[in-house]
């Protein structure tokens, strides 16, 4: 008997009891017309002690229960002898001998309630038979069908080309240096006597992996809980890559995702906590491994008097940083509308505009220092950390005047970004498929910062003109081949190029491959994913990035920097 979710339920303890308390009379010695019915008795108490043994075994009852059930049983046997009958001699009766062995009567059960017990046990043990599919080859429990996990694993080559025109680590660390600005602050790096860390001249070759392993679990009809685990770093928000040469060291798992999700009617869904990208969105301003700590809210109604447009609104918001006085906080409010059009069987079109409110991202000098106790409590609160930032926007130092004028290494400089960051992007996607199984997608996608205003920066910098700053973007991709890379000798081929101001977005959240990563930089890449076996893909990506304006923030000189990239992988879904 299989194992009842860890409890005897009540109709197994009630009539165990009842079989019990039947079979524990020992049958007295009676003519030759009682022995069918000691054998039917004898018959159902071996029954009934093997069934307690096997609900013991399998951890329905414990070994204690068991036990009580059958010191229950015999109690209720014995209770049911009253005195004077079943072979008691009468009080006004004389003592029976001493010698004569006791005589214990047995209750008759009649065979209709022998058949109902046996029929009863037979139903419940049935009915749930079903429901846990006892028997059934290889039938698992009902609450796995609540629960799915799913994961990917990635095996990657990735070889780095750097141009040759590039600019030295030297001259990174002294065009910050002179104009108190970059937009390459990872290039800029320098000890504290001046030495340049970075490189901008070397090829670097890497072996990396990416392992993703999720679990989806429907609590009911309408909560889902949400758990993800991936490799990578806890300072890396856009990649979930970990390189390999690590001295054989073990990688960390990270959680990677963690939300409930609410789905209180089929047109509303609620998610919190770190979520998947709420935004119907391209990589130009999210990264496709980017996940977002917060609370949205979205909202999808087909009733508009036609079943081919599907209208949706997303709304949400997103705190990056903590506010903890005397420091402030850092957050992002956006909200969506959209519209998706099934133009026919073959022809499917989706159209989104959004606007983004980056709040108190923007930094200043700060003032919070004195020249006789050095920085304050909030000093530092308007640096665009290294633990955030890629490269791209445009960056000034916020150290305060007196601290520059003492003499500040660049190891102890704090980046604030130049700009506010109110953007809006239109999305545009269309997929067709009249070749079916070929599908052809295209994507396209605009984006441009309302907040970028030139003199405001230069106000809040103390002078810092840009006149080579770029507060727009776009990009496109083309898709031809199977929708999903799933089966042998699926393929599908990519063409893609994006143009992406540095101040059109914080470089934080954008993808990190075309030049590295970050804003300020145009490229090219050309893709192809072929299907090896069942969900096993091999994919190739070839991947150009240089900047557009100078990485140095000095004016007038066309400084460049570029980056070729090309990516093998192998990758796995299970």
């Amino acid at each position: 008997m299989k194992k009842l979710n860890g409890y005897a339920p009540a109709w197994a303890g009630g009539m165990l009891l009842g079989l019990a308390a039947a079979a524990m009379a020992q049958p007295a010695a009676a003519p030759a017309a009682a022995a069918a019915e000691r054998e039917s008795l004898e018959s159902l108490r071996e029954t009934t002690l093997a069934l307690i043994e096997v609900l013991v075994a399998n951890g329905t009852l414990t070994r204690e229960k068991a036990e009580q059930l059958l010191a229950d049983a015999r109690r209720r046997a014995t209770a049911r002898i009253p005195a004077g009958e079943w072979g008691s001699a009468p009080p006004s009766a004389a003592p029976a001998p001493a010698a004569a062995p006791p005589v214990t009567r047995v209750p008759f059960v009649p065979q209709i309630v022998r058949d109902q017990i046996r029929n009863e046990l037979r139903e419940e043990i049935v009915a749930r038979a079903r429901a846990e599919r006892w028997g059934v080859p290889n039938a698992t429990a009902e609450w796995t069908d609540r629960i799915l996990v799913s994961g990917d694993l990635r095996v990657r080559g990735q070889a780095d080309l750097y141009d040759d025109q590039n600019l030295s680590p030297l001259d990174f660390v002294t065009g910050a240096a002179a104009s108190l600005a970059t937009r390459a602050p990872d290039f800029a790096s320098a000890t504290p006597v001046g030495l340049p860390t970075a490189n901008t001249l070397v090829d670097r070759n890497r072996s990396r992996v990416r392992a993703r392993l999720g679990v989806l679990s429907r609590v009911n009809d309408w909560v889902t809980g949400g758990l993800r685990l991936a490799t990578g770093s806890a300072t890396d928000r856009v990649s979930t890559n970990q390189t390999l040469g690590q001295n054989f060291n073990k990688y960390s798992f990270l959680v990677d995702q963690a939300y409930v999700r609410l789905t209180p009617w089929d047109w509303v869904s609620a998610s919190a906590g770190r979520i998947p990208n709420p935004w119907f969105s391209t990589d130009l301003v999210w990264n496709d491994s980017l996940s977002f700590e917060g609370a949205a809210l979205t909202v999808r109604r087909p009733e508009l008097g036609s079943p081919t447009l599907l209208p949706f609104a997303t709304v949400g918001y997103f705190p990056v940083r903590e506010s903890a006085p005397p420091r402030r906080g850092r957050g992002l409010l956006g909200a969506q509308v959209g519209l998706q059009w099934e133009a026919s069987e073959l022809t499917r079109v989706r159209v989104g505009y959004a606007r983004y409110h980056f709040r108190y991202f923007e930094g200043q000098i700060d003032g919070d220092y004195s020249a006789v106790t050095g920085p304050g409590a909030s000093y530092g609160q308007y640096e665009y950390e290294a633990g955030l930032r890629q490269r791209g926007n445009t960056l000034f130092l916020t150290n305060n005047p007196l601290e520059i004028a003492a003499g500040l290494s660049l190891d102890r400089a704090r980046w604030g970004l130049a700009s506010r960051f109110e953007p809006w992007t239109l999305t545009v996607a269309a997929q067709w498929s009249h070749f079916a199984p070929i599908v052809v997608g295209l994507t396209a996608e605009l984006v441009r910062n309302e907040a970028f205003d030139r003199q405001e920066i230069a106000s809040r910098t103390g002078g810092l003109l840009l006149d080579d700053a770029r507060n727009y973007g776009f990009g496109g991709r083309l898709t031809v081949g199977m929708q999903e890379v799933r089966n042998l000798h699926d393929w599908q081929v990519s063409l893609a190029y994006r143009w992406l101001g540095s101040d059109a977005v914080p470089d934080a959240f954008v993808d990190s491959d075309v030049g590295l990563g970050g804003t300020n930089v145009r490229g090219l890449t050309v893709g192809l994913n072929y299907g090896l076996a069942r969900d096993t893909a091999l994919g190739v990506r070839w991947i150009t990035g240089r900047t557009i304006s100078s990485p140095t923030v000095r004016p007038g000189r066309g400084e460049r920097f570029g980056v070729d990239s090309l990516q093998v992988d192998v990758n796995v879904r299970y």
